[in-house]
């Protein structure tokens, strides 16, 4: 008997024990959703400042609103739906995205782009434009430039668009637009990446490593040039040189803001910004980026 009653308090203490463990680790789970969606509202709402507040004056920058516009929509439906941190990074991460079609519409408008924004995934082994290119593709006409122009209005900020590398630049055309929305690239698209950047500097890939992802030892190439180090001597995992790279905004002010009740679907009304929505109109961010 007393045996039994000694099992039987043992199995109660392993079964408390379980419990507590299990609400540990579900309480440590909630505040890391907590924070992640926290650090990845704070980026929304910088990037819904400016949307609402700068108008485009050509071509070029209306592009890159109309497009951080449709990121600072696609963020603020991730966040409301994010149920894990990865998931929140993710919102945050389209945010960012955001944030650096603000940055290309700054500068073609001629204005001072802002604070440096925290590297995107993939952006950097990505490359970028770094010559005026134009090549005869499919019956029409493709032009990359690093700079924008009247002939190249679209920018893309680098990264991997459906596993596969876009460098960042201007472009006339939005050409990589269809693997973004299908998940996976057309025939003919090594082809064209091919004609368009065989033999610059800065992007290094063939149609072979462009069909393959990112192309062996690519990467590690860089590193060496670097010497180890991204851009400045820097750690190359700082994505923001001289800034703390955890910081998803540096150098600037998110006290104030109200991060709860945010509503990605409402209607905003002003700003025409073409296929995504209407951005105007909206005063509750302070327009100094």
């Amino acid at each position: 008997m007393a045996t039994v009653v000694v099992l039987l308090i043992v199995m109660v203490v392993v079964l408390l024990a379980v419990v507590a463990v299990n609400r540990a680790q579900q309480s440590r789970s909630n505040t890391q959703l907590e924070d992640a969606k926290a650090d990845a509202r704070r980026v929304i709402e910088r990037l819904g400042g400016q949307v609402y507040n700068l108008v485009g004056t050509d071509d070029a920058s209306k592009q890159a609103l109309a497009d951080a516009g449709e990121r600072f929509n696609a963020a603020g439906s991730q966040i409301e739906q994010a149920t894990t941190p990865a998931q929140a990074r993710l919102a945050k991460e389209t945010a960012l995205e955001g944030l650096y079609y603000v940055r290309a519409a700054r500068t073609a408008m001629g204005m001072d782009p802002g604070p440096a924004v925290p590297e995107l995934d993939g952006q950097r082994s990505a490359g970028r434009v770094t010559e005026d290119r134009a090549i005869e593709y499919d019956g029409r006409r493709i032009e990359a430039s690093p700079t924008p122009s009247a002939s190249t209005p679209n920018y893309y900020p680098g990264g991997r668009v459906a596993g596969r590398p876009v460098p960042a630049g201007w472009y006339s055309e939005p050409w990589w637009k269809t693997a973004l929305v299908a998940g996976a690239w057309g025939v003919g698209s090594a082809v064209l990446f091919n004609a368009l950047f065989s033999g610059m500097s800065g992007v290094g890939y063939d149609s072979a490593a462009f069909e393959s992802g990112y192309g062996d030892g690519y990467q590690a190439g860089l590193d060496a040039a670097d010497g180890g180090y991204a851009d400045g001597g820097y750690d190359q995992n700082a994505s923001d040189p001289g800034y703390d790279q955890n910081a998803s905004d540096p150098g600037y002010d998110q006290g104030g803001y109200d991060q709860g009740g945010y509503d990605p679907g409402a209607d905003l009304g002003g700003q025409d910004l073409g296929d995504y929505g209407n951005f105007g109109g909206f005063d509750g961010f302070d327009s100094d980026f």
